[in-house]
């Protein structure tokens, strides 16, 4: 045992003279005795060290070898296993430690095929299970190691349960690695496994992404799972933790289950509903190279040709949401890679410069041969998806973000372009109907389409097809012009009005002036007196909604807010059903963040004397019996007086960021972050809105306001961090 603690490369042959000597000991000699009075004094060591380490492995292996596990009749392995049955149950911390570690070692070791009675494992179970409560982590460690082989293979499930108890309250973070290296694959194992992909330890998040990449394939995980797992994991502030996921993604996901096809993969996680996670994905194998494009791949294989005829007619193959967003990410990577390429050939001169062109030059083939050939063939692409219907809406809008690579410097490409944009916002919202006939608007009503993604592929389309000054704004009004007439003449039904407003919060989003409005076919005073406060005035909930939405973007484009649109904000606040007070609460706090409180005061006439500025509390306020006339109360009184109004209804089902105290939390925790930009704001209101934000976030009569205030739990933090 002296030699053995040196090195371990004398282990093996210390371990043949020890067996050899043991097998010359009479049956029922002294052997066991002398060997466990040798081994005794490793049980006394207080301080761990490499050399008392080897001479645990060194007994541990000796014990567990296949000499020592035959049954020769001396039962070495049983006396020698009770033992250190007994030690693990010592006061001594030391004792119990140091055989609770051989003990794992001898399990971790033993052959399959060794003899050992049910009896003894049955003791050593129970011992075990007691040490995983220890108070020392290092003896909890080996005792869950000494556990995992016995968990694999048990039917009852009480070691399985017992480490499950254990992760959920476990303070150390080896312990808690060690319980998700040794939990067997099974599906009541699998959500803790998935909840420790976001553990404090680095470690333990690392040997989670290892269990899940070794133990459970692809197939055993919903498609939830599967796209939580990859956005922790390629998000995760560790590298190695990234780097474990991207093993996972790329050796177990796409080369073990899916031969190698990144489509196949993409179809696993249902990129339609989990977009930003498919284009994860593709962004971080085009990184690191597992995905280019093959040969013979392109675009323009979509477009087959029929020569039957006399004239050669074109058909366009559907492409699948996966196909679809493949392509995209594809074509945006070659563009960027392209364009470092050229950059880096710009800053730096010689060979090294001819080499960055090259290579730029070389991308852009790719990209080149990859791409529809003509605009022409992209606007017939993205027409065909278009007139398939729903299935394929968001096929639609990748391959409309396509657009934005092509050239439209030639008239006649732009041309076509236009015309096809003019298509597009003239294209009526989506709807249903339901079984009393009445029209059901797809999509919130607020954005082109009820998608706000969509309205952001067009608009980057027609930013690119439009780029000279001006332009842009000129043909968006245009349209909105056109759209406005029946909404101006009251002939408009309630979907005219949303496609009207969709278009006109389309054009009001990507302006950055309202100056660039003027001149074009509808000026912003129109836009405002003979649109959006009408559309205001509106009866239908959801024309009310995107009403207020253009009236906020109008306001943040003003240099000071106009009378007529605080005045419709604030009645519509205090009077509106639930959901337009949302969308009124969020306008007017986006308002007071960007023009200041006293400004939307001074706008209607409240003075600011009389306003909260220099007060300690705001004004009681009772907004269910305010006047729409009364003009004294300032608007961050108002807003204030939203938290203490108790009848606003909270649909489970509904969207979190719907609900008024929400919003006005989210809101005023803003304000206090950024106190230092409203100066007119007391620093006394300063308590009194930390005070509240504090009520909201404890407060527990309501489930569902419990569900929404989850949503501003970072931005109470930060405020109670930043609060001296």
């Amino acid at each position: 045992l002296d030699e053995c603690r040196a090195s371990l490369a004398v282990h093996p042959r210390k371990l043949r003279e020890l067996s050899a000597l043991r097998a010359s000991s009479s049956p029922g000699g002294r052997f066991l005795p002398a060997f466990c009075d040798a081994l005794t004094p490793l049980f006394e060591v207080l301080r761990r060290s490499p050399a008392s380490d080897r001479v645990a492995r060194f007994a541990a292996a000796f014990a567990s070898s296949s000499a020592s596990a035959a049954a020769d009749g001396t039962g070495f392995l049983e006396g020698f296993l009770r033992f250190l049955l007994v030690a693990s149950a010592a006061a001594h911390r030391p004792a119990r430690f140091r055989s609770c570690q051989i003990i794992s070692e001898i399990i971790m070791q033993l052959p399959d095929d060794a003899e050992v009675s049910d009896e003894i494992w049955d003791e050593v179970i129970d011992a075990m299970k007691i040490r995983v409560q220890d108070k020392i982590p290092a003896i909890r460690v080996f005792s869950v190691r000494a556990l995992s082989r016995f968990a694999i293979d048990e039917e009852d499930g009480g070691i399985i349960d017992i480490f499950l108890e254990t992760l959920e309250k476990e303070q150390n973070a080896e312990v808690r690695k060690t319980i998700i290296l040794s939990l067997p694959p099974s599906s009541a194992t699998l959500e803790s496994i998935i909840e420790s992909t976001i553990d404090t330890s680095e470690s333990v998040r690392r040997a989670a992404y290892s269990v899940l990449s070794t133990k459970f394939p692809l197939q055993s995980l919903s498609i939830k799972q599967r796209t939580t797992l990859l956005h922790r994991g390629l998000s995760d502030r560790s590298t190695s933790v990234k780097n474990e996921c991207l093993r996972m993604l790329k050796e177990e996901w796409l080369v073990k289950h899916c031969g190698g096809d990144v489509i196949t993969l993409l179809r696993f996680l249902d990129v339609e509903t989990y977009e930003l996670v498919g284009e994860s994905v593709m962004g971080v194998l085009l990184k690191d190279g597992s995905v280019r494009v093959q040969d013979g791949q392109t675009i323009r294989q979509y477009f087959t040709a029929n020569t039957e005829d006399a004239e050669q007619v074109s058909s366009i193959k559907l492409m699948e949401a996966e196909v679809a967003l493949y392509w995209k990410v594809m074509c945006m990577h070659l563009q960027a890679e392209a364009q470092v390429k050229g950059s880096e050939a710009a800053t730096t001169t010689g060979t090294e410069a001819a080499v960055y062109a090259s290579e730029a030059s070389d991308k852009n083939d790719l990209l080149d041969g990859v791409l529809p050939s003509t605009v022409a063939e992209f606007v017939d692409l993205v027409k065909a998806h278009l007139s398939a219907g729903p299935n394929y809406h968001f096929a639609s809008r990748q391959l409309l973000l396509l657009g934005g690579m092509l050239d439209f410097s030639d008239s006649m490409n732009r041309k076509v372009a236009s015309s096809f944009l003019y298509e597009l916002l003239n294209r009526p919202l989506e709807h249903e109907v339901d079984e009393d006939g009445n029209q059901i608007a797809i999509g919130d009503g607020v954005s082109l389409g009820g998608d706000l993604q969509w309205a952001k592929a067009v608009s980057e389309l027609a930013k690119k097809v439009h780029a000279s000054i001006g332009e842009f704004e000129m043909v968006i009004a245009t349209v909105v012009e056109e759209l406005a007439r029946p909404c101006r003449e009251r002939t408009a039904d309630f979907m005219q009005w949303m496609h009207c407003l969709a278009v006109t919060g389309l054009l009001l989003e990507n302006t950055s002036t309202l100056r660039s409005l003027e001149g074009t076919a509808i000026r912003p005073s129109e836009v405002l007196q003979s649109l959006l406060l009408p559309a205001a005035k509106q009866k239908h909930v959801d024309v009310q909604r995107a009403a207020l939405r253009c009236l906020c973007l109008f306001g943040l484009l003003e240099n000071k807010p106009s009378t007529e649109l605080v005045k419709q904000l604030r009645l519509s606040f205090i009077n509106g059903p639930d959901l337009v007070s949302a969308m009124a609460s969020k306008a007017l706090i986006d308002l007071v963040s960007w023009h200041g409180p006293q400004e939307l005061d001074q706008a209607i006439g409240t003075e600011p004397s009389d306003a909260n500025y220099e007060k300690t509390q705001f004004a009681p306020v009772d907004i269910s019996d305010l006047n729409d006339d009364d003009l004294n109360v300032g608007v961050l009184s108002i807003l204030f007086s939203g938290f203490h109004k108790d009848d606003w209804e909270f649909s489970p089902e509904g969207d979190n960021h719907d609900n008024v105290p929400t919003i006005l939390g989210e809101g005023f925790a803003k304000i206090l972050l950024l106190s230092e930009n409203y100066p007119s704001i007391s620093a006394d209101l300063h308590p009194v809105i930390l005070a509240q934000l504090v009520r909201l976030y404890f407060l527990e009569e309501s489930k569902e306001l419990g569900r929404s205030i989850t949503h501003i739990s970072p931005l109470f933090f930060s405020v109670i961090s930043h609060t001296p």
